[in-house]
């Protein structure tokens, strides 16, 4: 019997126990009421069936399986937990009939077993259309690892793609095709918009736009009518006649309920479907219950994770509260808020609340940048008071605050717009929001968990990490979507409490970032293995190593790639360059303030032309080049030192640009030449690694040409010198610089930079931006102005000094790379045919741009 999984000792055991629980379905709800029966009581005796032939796992996470997650990492429990919890689990073995008269299962194993209680978590399958030619080959559902396993075993042999379903699972589905490779993928929706359930026109129309960039191509309006082809697909065909060639089909049109056990016993089933249940989750018939994406209450199926875990809950109390004597109040599930925030192919989308809603009855606060690919609506009430709901496209980050604004009923700030654009001209501490939410507000919804429930377990239970909180409560376990709210609880209990808060690296360095940059000076540290055997323990993992790559950089300025600390880096920087979809690398060499010959613009000219790189201008006043295989990058780079060129350092953490105007040089109204600082400023900081990426500019008037004030620091010409601005940022949430100092001579404003860098280097979270690193920072500006201009803490010289060290020991990377045989030896596609190219790597239209004679000769 394939699959099945008997422990005797656990087999005795469950015939030992009074009452005994038969739970058909292994899947992620499934799953859960195990774990929380378990949790409860010892009393029941618990058998499961599963149909697949592994333990359940995260389906939220499917599509991670496609980027090197097994089936293993995605499991929800380990190998022996039901063993070890008296359960006795079948595996590969689906129900195949209930007598509910005798009160037996039947498997198709062949077991009969009898139960007092059973519960229905059966799930859900993937709804397919009838559709002519669905039967042939390559025509695939997105639902299991198995269907994950078949699509990657097909899409070997395919080029072109298509899924059936602009819904979430349609997305999804679209973002595993694209993580495989294809060279295009096509998504097909019926409806006039993408995610038409979920957020509004204008939201989806932006949503389109951020598909579109990626490489994704949309088509609307449309209804298959046929899949062509003689075995196996070869085009769809629509009802306006149109066609569509491709190679492979997936369908993710939306879900339809497993209930034909359920209609074959005789329960009552929904007109459309589903398990009819009652508030306790009670089938038609008393001793049996569903939960999950199988039961239908009050009309409506429930197609979220969390939702099952509530009825998972109200099952588990209730049954305990029925047979165990329990004098605990009867749990009711009655419906589910179904806000939701998802990350689809890289981009955030968030709807929460009445999000449907519309003028007159609510006012609704919009704010669009279509540059970024942001949108956010809110709906308020028609006083001004409460949120009703809203649609968050390209930038989610307020999610949890949002919906916790909605469900609690708070009363909204005198400008309700600083909810989608931040709170201007103030800071504002780690935990204020929550601070203000009342006890019963629920944080995770997958495990029912409130506010309180996260406090006590900091409060109470000795909770003071937020590892420990997941252990200990399970938040964050599920989607992940509160992680970040439970983690602003956390550090607001343990502040209101009067306790020190460490914010440690992960499990491996017990260490804040600050920390553990000052015991690597201090020990003279300079591997990560080296940090690792002094200051930490285990084998370190993807959040250390990073980071303590990043600590080394900063402070000795050695080559990233020397033996030791190459595997820590990121995977950018272990190549010297971004990895660009499909697999292939960007060259960005460095242009210090714009100013480039044109010999070395012929230069550019011809390596892009010679090794068929795509060419563009940047807002950083750069020329990037993409698509180039990996071991032609020492060369192209050979090429282009030899013509002057460096790095540019587009995938690091550190310096990107100092972005300039003409200046006074040519400009009639330029005070100072703003082209020979930048490049004075340029040349000075270029390579120093920080905890994020920082960009520059100088002006050379006040009318900021250069865009000053939205960098990280911006310098702005005036008649008496220059002005100096910090902590600005742009990204997902676009905030201006403040000033810090006015006009100061060009040596005064660069001993203010170094101490700035440093101060920021030393002492911001990793990957923190300065404009965040600054929100947080008690004193916010003014403390900042005393630290810096002042010299407040006695630190200016030896910061000075600092960066002064790292001036003069600065190399270009990209040179140490193609000079060292080592190093250079790390940029090929095979360790034993070091000079084939990968012919996978293709050139991919996009945006309409056309395949020349030189691109197709790639």
């Amino acid at each position: 019997m394939s699959g099945l999984l008997i422990n005797e000792d656990v087999h005795m055991k469950i015939h030992s126990k009074q009452i005994r629980v038969v739970i058909i379905g292994n899947g992620m709800v499934g799953y859960k009421f195990c774990e929380k029966l378990i949790a409860k009581t010892s009393f029941f005796s618990v058998i499961i069936f599963g149909e697949e032939s592994i333990r359940a796992y995260d389906r939220v996470h499917l599509s991670e399986y496609y980027n090197g997650k097994s089936a293993e990492d995605l499991s929800m429990s380990s190998s022996n937990w039901y063993a070890d919890n008296d359960i006795l689990l079948y595996l590969n073995d689906p129900v195949v009939r209930i007598d509910r008269s005798l009160q037996l299962v039947y498997s198709a194993a062949g077991h009969i077993i009898k139960y007092d209680v059973l519960v229905l978590a059966t799930g859900s399958a993937p709804f397919v259309p009838n559709i002519s030619g669905i039967e042939k080959n390559g025509v695939f559902v997105y639902r299991t690892i198995e269907d994950l396993e078949l699509i990657k075993a097909w899409s070997t042999k395919a080029k072109t793609a298509a899924v059936i379903g602009g819904g979430l699972l349609g997305l999804e589905a679209a973002k595993a095709l694209i993580d495989l490779g294809l060279e295009e993928t096509n998504v097909i929706e019926f409806s006039s918009r993408l995610m038409p359930r979920q957020i509004d026109v204008a939201g989806s129309e932006m949503l389109q736009e951020k598909l579109k960039s990626l490489g994704l191509k949309i088509h609307l309006h449309k209804n298959t009518t046929a899949i062509v082809g003689e075995e196996q697909i070869s085009a769809l065909k629509f009802s306006d006649e149109s066609d569509l060639k491709v190679e492979m089909l997936v369908i993710s049109a939306g879900i339809k309920p497993r209930d034909e056990l359920a209609k074959a016993c005789g329960l009552a089933i929904g007109p459309r479907g589903g398990i009819v249940v009652n508030k306790l989750l009670q089938t038609s018939d008393p001793n049996i219950y569903a939960v999950g994406e199988c039961a239908l209450f009050d009309e409506m199926i429930y197609g979220l994770v969390a939702p099952g875990y509530e009825m998972a809950e109200v099952v588990a109390s209730n049954l305990l509260s029925q047979y165990n004597n329990e004098s605990t109040a009867e749990k009711a599930f009655n419906g589910f808020d179904m806000s939701t925030k998802l990350k689809l192919i890289g981009v955030d989308v968030a709807s929460f609340g009445d999000h449907c809603i519309s003028e007159p009855d609510c006012r609704s606060i919009i704010f669009e940048d279509r540059n970024k690919g942001v949108y956010k609506r809110i709906n308020i009430t028609n006083d001004g008071q409460h949120l009703l709901g809203g649609v968050l496209i390209g930038d989610a980050s307020a999610y949890n605050m949002l919906l916790q604004t909605v469900n609690n009923k708070i009363v909204l700030p005198p400008n309700p717009e600083d909810l989608i654009i931040g709170v201007r001209g103030g800071t504002e501490s780690a935990g204020a929001g929550v601070a203000s939410l009342p006890d019963s507000a629920l944080i995770c919804s997958c495990e029912g968990l409130t506010k309180a429930d996260i406090c006590n377990a900091v409060d109470h239970q000795g909770c003071e990490t937020l590892d420990a909180v997941k252990k200990c409560t399970k938040a964050g376990t599920g989607c992940g979507g509160c992680v970040p709210m439970v983690k602003d609880l956390l550090l607001f209990t343990m502040k209101a409490k009067g306790k020190y808060i460490k914010n440690v690296i992960c499990e491996h360095l017990n260490y804040s970032r600050q920390e553990l940059y000052d015991l690597i000076h201090i020990h003279k540290l300079e591997s990560y293995d080296g940090v690792l055997n002094e200051l930490g323990q285990g084998d370190g993992c993807e959040v250390c190593k990073p980071l303590v790559s990043s600590l080394l950089a900063s402070l000795w300025n050695e080559m990233i790639l020397k033996k030791g600390n190459d595997t820590a880096q990121d995977s950018n920087d272990r190549f010297l360059a971004n990895i660009q979809k499909g697999g292939s690398y960007s060259i960005v060499p460095r242009i210090p303030g714009g100013e480039v010959t044109p010999q070395k613009l012929i230069v550019i000219g011809q390596v892009a032309q010679k090794y068929n790189l795509y060419t563009k201008i940047t807002g950083g006043q750069r020329i990037d080049m993409f698509g180039a295989h990996l071991n032609d990058l020492p060369i192209i780079w050979e090429e282009l030192i030899a013509a002057g060129f460096e790095s540019g350092h587009a995938y690091g953490k550190g310096l990107r640009t100092v972005k300039s105007c003409v200046g006074s040089t040519w400009c009639r109204f330029g005070l100072h030449d703003s082209v020979s600082f930048a490049i004075r400023i340029e040349e000075r900081y270029r390579g120093i690694r920080a905890p994020h990426k920082f960009k520059s500019a100088v002006s050379g008037c006040i009318r900021e040409c250069a865009e000053a004030q939205s960098k990280d620091f911006g310098i702005i010409a005036t008649e008496k010198g220059w002005n100096l601005y910090v902590c600005g940022n742009g990204g997902s949430k676009p905030q201006h610089a403040l000033l810090l100092a006015t006009d100061v001579d060009s040596d005064t404003c660069i001993q203010y930079i170094d101490r700035f860098l440093m101060f920021y280097i030393r002492t911001a979270d990793p990957l923190t931006r300065t404009a965040t690193w600054l929100n947080k920072m008690e004193g916010g500006i003014e403390y900042l102005r005393n630290v810096v201009v002042n010299d407040s803490l006695h630190m200016a010289q030896t910061w000075e000094s600092e960066v002064d060290r790292l001036v003069d020991t600065y190399k270009c990377e990209w040179k140490e790379a193609v000079e060292n045989p080592a190093i250079r030896k790390r940029f090929s596609h095979f360790v034993n045919v070091p000079d084939e190219k990968d012919p996978t790597i293709k050139f991919v239209e996009m945006r309409g741009q056309k395949k020349t004679e030189e691109w197709n000769k790639a």
